[in-house]
């Protein structure tokens, strides 16, 4: 067993006073990656600094370390993406979908998962399955059998997230692998929410697109994320005809000698302008660390900071899915009646405690920078409020 990970809080450049509980909506940086950013712009201030033509591949490492961090063992099948809906636009420009047919997603998916697949399925004549968990208690485990019943002979594609970026709820993506197999539907998973701070098994889940943007559990940059591509998207058309996804396209003196053929794996699914000597090495930085960390580790640090105080909220009446089906870096905190959310909302301003209301539950998303103090600020907020 790995040693377990200590608080973190000194990696970054957050307060005593702020109780950051919303990492779910966008992380901090950690100070490497900071120093890495100013870095960046010091290089591109004298341009001499940045030499072609291995300047212009620096973002491979990107791809090693996402493939190191997912499980994959070919990095050449990751690209380099500006978001979520870019990568699952992609998909949906490549993946066979019929009249008849019916795509799979949870219900209050993310939109960014969501209207690639909308347009997709009004365009081809399929139907569109938003699979709703409902109410009531094993409402995690429902939403997972539901979901499951939901993939039939039918399914063309199933485009579902890890962890719902609502209220944490761990979506069994081994299970559903297997059932995508099973009926010969292409396995579509955003990461956003759970790379970075949950292990991911990609062997296990064998999933065909697995796609996170970096500014969240990654610690990096907006504007970036990193998409691993399956064997099914080989033959594949890109979003974008760039040079830099070319055959022999580090040949810079040899451009103009236009090469039809792409570079190997993923690469051609790349954005245009992917080097990125601003955002990339902010990204590398904060990738770097957490593969130190370690997911597992991270999860396992979240999992303790939180086990007590929510035994104490659910003696105030709070409550929160049960813990098999649920992320310990994101849940969505229940109120119990007659707690006020707008004046909830106010009094967690005053104290410094940023989280995030999703619906009728506080979704709260810690990660390794918090700590006791953060938690039991948050406690008393919660303990005034009923």
């Amino acid at each position: 067993m790995s040693e377990a990970l200590a608080c973190q809080r000194e990696a970054f450049q957050l307060s005593r006073e702020d109780h950051y509980l919303n990492c779910a909506y966008m992380s901090p940086l950690p100070r490497q990656a900071e120093e890495a950013g100013f870095g960046a712009i010091r290089r591109k201030a004298v341009p001499t600094r940045i030499v072609p033509p291995d300047s212009f591949w620096e973002t491979d490492q990107l791809r090693a370390l996402y493939a190191r961090l997912i499980g994959a063992d070919r990095s050449n099948r990751v690209a380099i993406q500006p978001g979520v809906s870019y990568a699952v636009a992609t998909a949906a420009k490549n993946l066979s979908v019929s009249r008849g047919q019916n795509i799979v997603l949870t219900h209050e998916q993310f939109p960014g998962n969501v209207y690639s697949w909308r347009r997709l399925s009004s365009e081809r004549g399929a139907e569109l399955r938003s699979v709703d968990p409902g109410d009531g208690p094993r409402r995690g485990q429902r939403w997972n059998e539901r979901l499951l019943e939901a993939i039939d002979a039918k399914t063309a594609v199933v485009s579902v997230p890890n962890v719902h970026w609502t209220d944490g709820t761990l979506f069994d993506l081994a299970e559903i692998g297997i059932r995508c197999r099973d009926v010969g539907a292409a396995f579509v998973v955003d990461a956003t929410q759970s790379a970075g701070a949950l292990p991911f098994d990609l062997s296990l889940y064998k999933p065909d697109l697995v796609v996170s943007a970096t500014y969240k559990w990654l610690l990096g940059p907006y504007s970036l994320a990193l998409t691993w591509f399956s064997e099914r998207f080989d033959d594949g058309v890109p979003i974008e005809e760039t040079w830099i996804a070319r055959r022999n396209s580090r040949e810079f003196q040899q451009l103009v000698d236009y090469e039809d053929e792409y570079a190997p794996g993923a690469v051609r699914f790349d954005m245009a302008e992917r080097s990125n000597f601003f955002l990339a090495p902010i990204a590398r930085a904060s990738l770097e660390l957490i593969l130190q960390w370690s997911p597992d580790r991270i999860q396992n640090y979240c999992r303790d900071l939180t086990l007590g105080f929510l035994k104490d909220a659910a003696e105030l009446g709070y409550s929160v899915e049960e813990e098999a089906w649920r992320a310990s870096h994101l849940f969505g905190l229940r109120m119990p009646e007659g707690v006020d959310l707008v004046q909830l909302k106010t009094a967690l301003a005053e104290r410094n405690v940023s989280a995030s209301l999703r619906g009728s539950a506080l979704r709260l998303s810690p990660n390794v920078y918090n700590d006791e103090v953060d938690i039991n600020v948050l406690l008393e907020v919660l303990k005034n409020a009923r």
